[in-house]
């Protein structure tokens, strides 16, 4: 429910404050607005700078996402103006417009100045960087674009809207806070392998720091990446996609050589020890040749990985789909000769569409016969047992690929530094959920290109104001906190959107009649964290 101001004959007895203290002072640590307007400068006689915008849009990404022409009534019914000092009736869409096109023209300085000033007021630690690429879907045919920015396109839409056109940004969240530090947008039909150079270099600015430790899936491997990163003297770790994993590698594994290793999920963090996930780790070499013959070959650690979980999950998916085959399988032994499946035709094809659906080829092992009384089709099947337990040899094994030398990161370290790469999906989970970002539409792709990075900036808050809580609390030796309860009411660590929803209910006695404004007292925990974000309610110096 969208919230509104209270009113009494005409005069605004209260309004919404929520999160907007806390966001306004992490933005103003970093300067967000001023870092923006020393870009883009306007005249003295406007009502709001451009930076001042986009802290507002900021601020409405956090607390009640609303389209651009919904910011004006959003900012009328919270305490907008007394947090900014800019009026409602300032924040019309063309002026949100306006600010906008004038960003679109700086995104990359702003970028990287932004998360600069990130890491310098926050002492973020860069020196292990997560990246990952995703898509965002949009509304519209755009067909003329401005040739100076990421153009929408056709591609492989990660929320599965193939019916859309699509935009893709990348970002890269430290191991630090999981802070999105850095971010890029892309074009739509972008290739996610050959982004990974100009990023890297990009992190390798921002980290300012040779050796700075690159993080990224399977895309983040080909030839030419691992040259850049080798000349540069960045270090990688990445899965190694399963189609190049070699024939028979993990089936010729001695389980009884690798070695266990001392990490739990946090998904496993209160189950019982036999019940958690168990990870065991051994390692070899492997050699990466460009086309050319004159190529250098690039020789990299590879760690092989078991996990008793994904072993379990291939176990179980297996089980099921063999199960699904086999009940079509059986119907279509019986429906062979049949007006359903009259001829061999009709039988071969049919067992080829289950084959395919239930993707049991690599086993299946089908004959099509004819009854020489009958003239019938005779269908039978089995499946090969040595080709079922050839696979279930691999059952939970992935590979890692690294240029770590052993002496910075065994094995084991190696695993547990790659196990923070879920971090990325979590803050890209943020974006389309929490920060409200569905199928989009803007008359332009050099407006698509600046909301993302007004979006991308306010995850930037979103996870600062989660990692310097949890500092907080790690000062005084916990971890959780009281008053964020779990479905079977313990306490829980607190994450960015239970502190937003928190202080979502803050209400403010805008000024009137020569009074200033007032904020009636805050609740336990309202007060709580407030006092940990060392934010004052009673002495705002955002006011």
């Amino acid at each position: 429910m969208r919230a509104r101001a209270e009113l009494v004959e005409g005069v605004v007895l209260e309004k919404r404050l929520g999160s907007l203290p806390v966001i306004a002072d992490f933005c103003r640590r970093i300067d967000i607005a001023g870092i923006i307007d020393r870009l883009c400068p306007v005249r003295d006689v406007a009502l709001a700078t451009h930076g001042q915008v986009i802290e507002i849009l900021i601020a409405n990404r956090l607390t009640n996402p609303a389209a651009m022409a919904g910011i004006c009534d959003w900012a009328r019914a919270w305490a907008v103006p007394e947090v900014y000092g800019i009026a409602a009736s300032a924040l019309g869409d063309d002026r949100l417009g306006r600010a906008l096109d004038a960003v679109a023209e700086h995104v990359d300085t702003i970028v990287g100045t932004v998360g600069a000033a990130a890491i310098d007021r926050f002492g973020i630690d860069v020196t292990r960087l997560h990246w990952d690429m995703t898509s965002i879907s949009l509304y519209g045919a755009y067909p003329q674009t401005d040739p100076d920015y990421p153009a929408p396109g056709w591609g492989h839409p990660k929320d599965r809207r193939p019916d859309l056109k699509q935009i893709q940004a990348g970002i890269a969240v430290s191991a630090d806070g999981a802070v999105p530090v850095f971010h890029q947008v892309y074009d739509g039909g972008a290739g996610e392998v050959a982004q990974v150079v100009e990023a890297m270099r990009s992190l390798q600015d921002l980290a300012a720091a040779p050796g700075f430790l690159m993080v990224g899936d399977s895309k983040l491997i080909s030839y030419g990446n691992l040259t850049a990163m080798t000349d540069a003297q960045v270090k990688f770790l990445a899965p190694l996609a399963a189609a190049r994993v070699p024939a028979g590698l993990f089936a010729s594994i001695d389980a009884a050589a690798t070695t266990p290793v001392d990490y739990i999920a946090l998904r496993d963090v209160r189950k019982p020890a036999d019940q958690r996930c168990a990870y065991r780790v051994t390692e070899d070499v492997m050699d990466l040749a460009g086309r050319r013959k004159t190529d250098p070959v690039h020789q990299v650690r590879r760690i092989l990985v078991h996990s008793s979980a994904n072993q379990h999950a291939a176990q179980t998916a297996r089980q099921l789909k063999l199960g699904k085959a086999r009940t079509d399988l059986d119907t279509l032994t019986r429906t062979a000769g049949t007006r359903y499946h009259p001829d061999i035709a009709a039988v071969t094809t049919k067992a080829a569409q289950i084959s395919r659906k239930r993707r049991v080829g690599a086993y299946l092992r089908t004959t099509v016969t004819t009854d020489p009384d009958t003239g019938k089709p005779v269908f039978a099947w089995h499946f090969d047992q040595a080709a079922i337990d050839a696979e279930a040899a691999t059952d939970g094994w992935y590979a890692l690929l690294t240029n770590l030398e052993t002496s910075q990161a065994d094995a084991a370290e190696v695993l547990r530094r790659y196990k923070a790469q879920n971090t990325v999906e979590q803050r890209y989970s943020t974006i389309k959920g929490p920060l409200a970002v569905a199928p989009m539409f803007l008359q332009t792709n050099r407006r698509i290109t600046a909301l993302i990075t007004v979006i991308c900036l306010a995850l930037l808050i979103f996870s600062l104001i989660e990692r310097e809580v949890r500092l907080r609390l790690a000062e005084q030796n916990r971890t959780d906190m009281v008053g964020f309860y779990a479905f079977d009411n313990r306490a829980v660590r607190p994450t960015a959107r239970l502190i937003l929803q928190a202080l979502h209910d803050l209400r403010i006695i805008p000024a009137h009649h020569r009074q200033p404004p007032k904020i009636p007292q805050p609740g336990w925990l309202q007060a709580q964290l407030l006092a940990l974000l060392n934010i004052d309610p009673t002495r705002p110096r955002w006011l």
